[in-house]
This record gives C-alpha cells, structure tokens and sequence, in this order.
C-alpha cells in the first residue's frame, strides 16, 4: 500500500520556507520492509545534499544556512564537525581525490586535502566556471561521473520560462575547459547519479508548479545521447503539452522520463544501491529521496521510493520507507541518499536536521 506525503511550505524568491514543525520525528512511526530499521546518524543543521569522502566520512551541506559539515564516524552516534560556517546557500557537493568540493549558486570551491584538515581548513580554491546568479532554482547540485568530469544543474530560473542558458545539466573539467550540456529540458534537477554497471547519467526533474493536483508528474530520467532534451518548457512528463509554452510542440520530439513519481512529490536525491549488506534483490535498483509537494491540496511525497531496475530500464516503482507525514502534520522530509561503506542508506532531512542510518538484518526465522 502507498501513502501520500507532503508538506506546506511558501516560496519567496525560489527558496522553500519552511513551515515549522509541529512535531519532532519518531523513528518509531517510519514504516520500512522486514528486516529493515532506521536510526538517527548524525544531527545536522538543515541536513541536505551528501557526499561520500574516505575513511567513511560523509560531508552535508546546508542550504539554507552558511556551513557544510564533515559527519565522522565513530562509536555510539557519528561526530560532527562544521568545516565553513561563511557560505551562501551551499547546496551541492562532492568529493574527488581527497577535495571538497562546495558549489553556491554562482561559483564552485574547493577544499584540497580536506580530510588531513578538518578542523582548520585551508581557505578553498574557487573555480573557472561561470555559473548564473539568479536564486530562483539557483542552489546547485554537483557531482563527478565516471568520466571525471563534474557535473552541474542549472534550474530554470522561474517556475515556467523559457530563458537561454538555464534548465539544463552541464559538464566540464574542473579548470572549466570542456564544457557541454549533458542534458536540456531541465526544469530543476537536484539529484543525479550513474547507473553502477552501463554509466549512463540518471537525474530527477522537478515538474512545474500551478497546473492542478495530479500533473505534471515529477521525472526520473536517463541519458542515453549527450545533449538530450527532455522537454521543458513545452512538454511535461513526456505526454503532456505545456498551456502557454506547447503550442505548435510535439511531446514525441523530446525524451520522455523512464519514470513518472507523482506530482509535486519533488523528487530529490537518488542513488543506485550498490552495497551488500541489503537483500539481493536490492542490488542495483535506485532509490529516490522524495521532498515533498507545497502547492497541493493534500499532502504528496515525503518518503523514499524504490524503482526496480531490470537490465538497466525502469520497470516498477514502489514505496520503500514512509511515516514522516501523517495526516496533516510534517516530521521530516527526506533529501538526498547515498550508500555508506558498510551497505548502509544514509538519507538527510533538512526538516528534522537529521542524517538517518537505514540498514538491514534478517528477521529471525526468515530461513
């Protein structure tokens, strides 16, 4: 059975406000499969994109806030350590060869050999990128592929235009030579990742707002050609025209998503499992860190979706961990995911400024 999630927030300037919290999150109420359990990890101050370092070190930032941290493990719960507190809007980051890397909205910083220099880090270098400065759908989410390269979203700099330069995910060399767009159409991707076995690029697109309810469907996609466009601003969800901006458009004319979430569930964070310590059956399907909606009637998202992979193609999706909503009333609202070194899910919740540890055991009597 799937349960709706959400959460009321207002926008201002294209940032989510949060409403306060009417509740503090019991563990308790999340509702995972057998032999799954979750625990709080780290405590951290609007807990948002995450990025694995070495020696099992995971650094979160905080958009909203000034800082990015380093969550060390350790016994008992994991320390934490505040490695900038004077950043502006630091959503995303990523880790490469020992570096920290740091994007605000219009520029990206590094930290080099940030784990030899927690505590004081060095004054961080800042890249060759031009970037755009406008905050609506402003804050970045950063990471490297395969190829070495880091990669960038560029949200669209409304919630419905057709602006040049924006809606688009880019990639480059880290001294800014090389530059391309990866993916067009774009509306505001704050999650990506590669598939662990072909390394094609898959990322989440938040739909528009403002057409009712149930459309436009929140996207999971995946690149198949450099340069793909898929669809923004004239079609949403790969079938349906936009109002304004799909006249004289053909939805067959733009790559559709390989999957449809539904609508306003804002669809963040996503990683492919690539551990052991979960079931068999787990390994290599993605899972999806759903935000939650602010423009709904009832609530939408707030939980984790698992999407079943089968020879690289999505096939079905399904509710993974739910509970951070009820009725009415929001206790958290997940972010981003990644895969710790022991197998673990680490998921963020800038709502409850939690860091969660989800991991499994087989139930006794299972065999």
């Amino acid at each position: 059975m799937k349960y709706p999630f959400a959460r009321h927030v207002g926008c201002l300037l294209g940032f989510l406000v949060p409403v306060a919290a009417l509740a503090d999150v019991d563990l308790d109420d999340i509702r995972l499969p057998p032999g799954f359990s979750i625990e709080v990890y780290a405590e951290v101050d609007n807990a948002r994109s995450l990025a694995l370092g070495d020696d099992g070190v995971v650094f979160v930032s905080n958009r909203q806030g000034k800082s990015v941290y380093a969550v060390v493990p350790g016994p008992g719960r994991a320390r934490v350590v505040e490695v900038d507190d004077d950043l502006q809007t630091p959503n995303g980051i990523a880790y490469r060869n020992g570096d920290l890397y740091v994007a605000e909205i219009d520029r990206v910083l590094v930290y080099r050999n940030i784990r030899q220099s927690l505590r004081k880090p060095p004054e961080p270098d800042e890249l060759p990128i031009e970037l755009p400065s406008e905050r609506h759908h402003g804050w970045r989410y950063i990471g490297f592929g395969p190829d070495g390269k880091l990669y960038i979203s560029i949200g669209a700099p409304c919630n419905i235009c057709d602006e040049k330069g924006f809606a688009q995910i880019v990639r480059m060399n880290t001294d800014g030579s090389g530059r391309e767009v990866v993916a067009r159409g774009v509306r505001n991707s704050v999650g990506f990742t590669w598939h662990p076995e072909t390394g094609e690029f898959w990322f989440s697109d938040n739909g528009r707002d403002m057409l009712g309810d149930e459309v436009p469907a929140e996207e999971i996609n995946r690149v198949t050609s450099t340069g793909e466009h898929f669809g923004y601003p004239y079609c949403h969800q790969g079938d349906l025209p936009d109002p304004e901006f799909g006249r004289g458009k053909n939805c067959s004319d733009y790559t559709p998503p390989e999957v449809k979430l539904g609508a306003h569930h804002a669809a963040l964070g996503i990683a492919f499992y690539t551990g052991d310590m979960f079931p068999a059956e787990y390994r290599g399907q993605l899972f999806v860190a759903e935000h939650g909606s602010w423009n709904r009637s009832s609530k939408a998202g707030y939980r984790l979706t698992l999407v079943r992979i089968e020879e690289g193609r999505a096939v079905a999706h399904e509710t993974f961990a739910e509970g951070w909503v009820e009725g009415q009333q929001t206790h958290g609202r997940p972010v981003d995911v990644i895969v710790a070194p022991d197998g673990a899910l680490l998921v963020s919740d800038d709502h409850a400024d939690k860091v969660y540890r989800i991991s499994y055991r087989e139930p006794e009597g299972a065999r």
